[in-house]
């Protein structure tokens, strides 16, 4: 039977017959369909027919596993390009420079691929947002020093479902992990200069093809069975995503695909692309093709891929129609009408440095969003620098100022004290100052306000007093994160102790500075496993009241802020004390939470909350003694600088 070629759906799209090829490309008149036999040899094909803008054709015998690419003129002379709906790619993403259009015939050709695949009838685990605990992991970093996984497995997908990696999880009562970019990601010119790449992945060539260069032999299957085996055990997968730029860059950037096909993908002032997000262009989400590739990608990786969410890198360029940032924007509008899109988790980094590009708390219904507040207010509060108390005590009870417990769970806040970006958790206590040398930018990239201390040495030391201060606070830290009201995000890097060596941008680094640090140490191991049991405290006893201080019910329960000795805070002690407590309550007479917290250099005597009949348990001290308590179970010596809590039954 003769087969018809289609417009839709875009990209490559076998049957049994043979494939259907479609490409929007209104700009490309003279677009050609490049076939690629096993020696690299090419056959062309003119795409026949055309519909508002897509061109597209039927080729017989095409199977699964056909490479394939596009040719189009530019400047006079043939360039290869990329399909941007191509679901797979032959090889790993490099070019030598300069990149020109013969360089464009040496990358990477796409992939025809065959969806299907044996999910074994795994099903998400559809964990609600409230007992998300979320761990941001690298798919190589977190696995290529692992000693005890397969060789040929470390630094890939598979390796994320080792056994040995399984055995971690659930040791660590890790239940999410966020996968920072895994789409495929083509290295900036001035990284190749340098012979690095882009190792966090920022920086998109194809939206839907999983990067090569973590797969073993096939990215798409390998991938797909690493999410069906975390499914397997519980574990939910969030992508990190960017839409806000593609790999293309600004002017001076190559061409891959989207500049030769339409003038309209990137916002542009005149002949100028607009750089809204420091990478030389805007995707412009305003544009319906634009639109319309974000869309069909992110329904392609829940559908295909099963994942849980997204985490969406930049994602004020999203909302704009231009320099104007809308919670009504085409796109959210979008997402909020799609039947798939709607279901997963949507985690908005709410911010891009274009103009008004701070968005903290604008992002619409049903959106959760990363939260700096807690992480800069939590950092300077346990530095010991006065005046934060106030705002400390917004953060713990989830940022109400900005994120209504009206909305609550849909939009509780994401808190985090460490991101990818930025000093990981012990370099946070063990540097002043940020030391990137080794990015080749003379120290000048990354991040300048860490708000970290080193407690009186630079970097490593085996000064015992310093380094018992710094353990102290990576327990502050990780003790005031899990117990906010929030969903709290954790490094993976941190539940190992790694350290960057005091590289807050460690973006350009695949090596051992990135690739986590698996050996042990008595202190690494003492903090892995109190982590661990603060994970597993956070989901016993903090999500209940998270939900209970959620929605209709959260004007129903019990809020105190009290002084050491158990009277009330009045409004002059915010700007005067460093010791306080928080007396939590759920209903008029449910469980209870005491949170004593200690700023000061000095031990404080809690007076704990007392009625006929009432137990408190410590579920946390961030203090490494023994936590001392009268024989009356009436008070509590919390030591210098660290925080304890207490639960009771109701």
């Amino acid at each position: 039977m003769m087969q018809c070629s289609r417009p839709y759906p875009l990209g490559a799209t076998p049957d049994s017959h043979g494939c259907n090829f479609s490409i929007f490309a209104p700009k490309a008149k003279n677009i050609q369909l490049a076939i690629f036999d096993d020696s690299g040899e090419f056959q062309t094909f003119t795409l026949e027919q055309e519909y508002a803008g897509v061109r597209f054709t039927y080729l017989p015998n095409i199977k699964a596993g056909q490479k394939y690419a596009y040719v189009v003129e530019e400047n006079g002379k043939p360039l290869l390009i990329a399909d941007p709906y191509a679901k797979a790619l032959e090889k790993p993403l490099h070019y030598i420079l300069p990149f020109d259009n013969e360089a464009s015939f040496t990358l990477a050709k796409c992939v025809v691929v065959d969806d299907s695949f044996d999910w074994q009838g795994v099903e998400k685990p559809n964990r609600p947002r409230e007992e998300m605990v979320l761990f941001e992991t690298h798919v190589k970093g977190v696995s290529k020093r692992n000693p005890e996984i397969p060789a040929q497995e470390q630094g890939c997908y598979l390796g994320l479902v080792s056994p040995a990696m399984l055995e971690f999880y659930k040791q660590q009562n890790i239940n999410t992990l966020q996968l920072l970019p895994v789409a495929a990601c083509m290295h900036e010119p001035h990284l190749l200069k340098m012979d690095k790449v882009n190792y966090w992945g920022y920086n998109p060539y194809l939206f839907m093809v999983p990067d090569p260069r973590y797969a073993e032999k096939d990215a798409v299957t390998e991938l797909k069975t690493a999410i069906r085996e975390l499914h397997r055990h519980g574990i939910e997968v969030i992508l990190d995503v960017v839409y806000n730029h593609t790999a293309e860059g600004g002017a001076d950037g190559p061409i891959f695909n989207l500049k030769a096909l339409d003038d309209h993908y990137y916002i542009k002032h005149g002949e100028h692309y607009a750089n809204y997000t420091g990478c030389g262009n805007t995707v412009d989400l305003s544009y319906q093709p634009s639109l319309n590739l974000v869309m069909d990608t992110l329904r392609y990786w829940v559908n295909e891929y099963q994942v849980d969410g997204f985490r969406f890198d930049l994602a004020a360029t999203l909302g704009r129609h231009g320099e104007h940032f809308s919670p009504e924007s085409a796109f959210f509008k979008a997402v909020a009408q799609d039947p798939v899109l709607r279901e997963v988790k949507l985690i908005a980094e709410p911010w891009d440095i274009g103009p008004n590009g701070y968005q903290v708390g604008n992002f619409p219904f049903g959106w959760n969003e990363c939260n700096d507040r807690l992480r800069d207010i939590t950092r300077s509060f346990w530095r010991g620098v006065q005046g934060f108390l106030k705002e400390f005590a917004t953060r713990i009870m989830g940022s109400r100022d900005l994120y209504s417990a009206a909305n609550w769970p849909y939009k509780l806040t994401v808190n985090y004290i460490t991101y990818h970006d930025g000093f990981c958790m012990q370099d946070l206590v063990s540097y002043k100052h940020k030391h990137n040398e080794a990015n080749g930018e003379q120290n000048r990239d990354g991040h300048g306000d860490n708000r970290s201390d080193n407690y009186g040495i630079e970097g490593t030391t085996e000064n015992p007093t310093v380094l018992e201060k710094r353990e102290k606070q990576k327990r502050n830290f990780m003790a005031s994160l899990l117990f906010a009201f929030g969903i709290p995000h954790i490094l993976t890097a941190d539940v190992l102790s790694h350290s960057q060596q005091g590289n807050n941008n460690a973006y350009c680094q695949d090596n051992e500075l990135s690739w986590l640090d698996w050996s042990n140490s008595e202190s690494k191991d003492t903090f892995k496993a109190w982590l661990a049991e603060m994970v597993k405290a956070r989901q016993e006893f903090m999500v209940p009241f998270i939900r209970a201080f959620s929605g209709e019910s959260r004007n129903n329960n019990r809020i105190f802020w009290r002084r050491i000795d158990g009277s009330f805070m009045e409004h002059d002690d915010w700007n005067r004390l460093s010791s306080v407590a928080l007396h939590l309550g759920i209903g008029k007479e449910g469980d209870e939470l005491f949170y004593c917290i200690n700023q000061t250099n000095a031990p404080a005597r809690f007076t704990l909350p007392t009625s006929e009949g009432k137990e408190w348990t410590m579920i946390c001290n961030t203090d490494d003694h023994e936590l001392h308590k009268t024989i009356d179970n009436k008070q509590v010596l919390v030591a210098p600088s660290s925080l304890a809590i207490f639960f009771a039954n109701a």
